[in-house]
Order: C-alpha cells, then structure tokens, then sequence
C-alpha cells in the first residue's frame, strides 16, 4: 500500500515539518534574545527600570536641598563672624534671642496678642 506524497499522512511523519516553527523562530534568535533580555532588564530585574528612576527623582531632591543647606550654612557663617567680629553685635543678639540683661537691669518682655495666637 503506497501512499501519496501529498497525503496528510506523508507530511505528518516528515522529521522536518516539526522544526520548521522552530526553524522561523531560530532564524530571528538575535532579536529575540535581545527583546528577552530587553524585558528582563525592564520589568524582572532587582534594578529594573522603575527603580532607576524613583531613585533618580530621590537624587535629584537630594541634590537640590544639598544647594538650600549650603547657602544656610554660608548665611551662617556670615551672621557667625558678624556677631563675633563685634563685641556690641554679640551683646544685642544675646538681649533680643536669649533675653540676657546685666546685673542691673530690669527686664520687662511684651507680649502681643497676635503673636501669641500664631
């Protein structure tokens, strides 16, 4: 019993008509590997790109109050050197900040109304 070449018989038991999708997919193997990789960078990674990017934004907020602290550490240094550049300076910041007075003084503080509520 001799069967025809173009029977569904015949290419069902072809050895190679199982590997021809295979054959497609290993003919585009760079792509694929690196859409693989792609994606695994992207989504799976433990420095996937989300994280990249929050930390980013973290760096960004950290950068830009380094540049607040640096000009309020230089807004205190020079109030530092003035008050300590002037014996009258040292005395007026102790008066008005810590209410400081000397041995024969009286102190009287005022309090207003509208800066107690606040």
């Amino acid at each position: 019993m001799d069967m025809p070449r173009n029977s569904v018989h015949s290419i069902c038991h072809n050895p190679l008509y199982l590997y021809q999708p295979m054959q497609k997919l290993f003919k585009y193997r760079y792509i694929l590997l690196f859409s693989f990789f792609g994606l695994w960078m992207l989504f799976f990674d433990s420095n996937n790109a989300f994280y990249r990017f929050s930390i980013a934004a973290e760096v960004s907020d950290l950068e830009d109050s380094k540049v607040l602290f640096v000009q309020e550490i230089a807004d205190l240094r020079r109030q530092r050197t003035e008050l300590l550049g002037n014996q009258a300076n040292l005395e007026k910041f102790a008066r008005e900040k810590y209410m400081m007075k000397k041995d024969n003084e009286d102190l009287f503080v005022i309090i207003n109304d509208t800066l107690a509520e606040d």
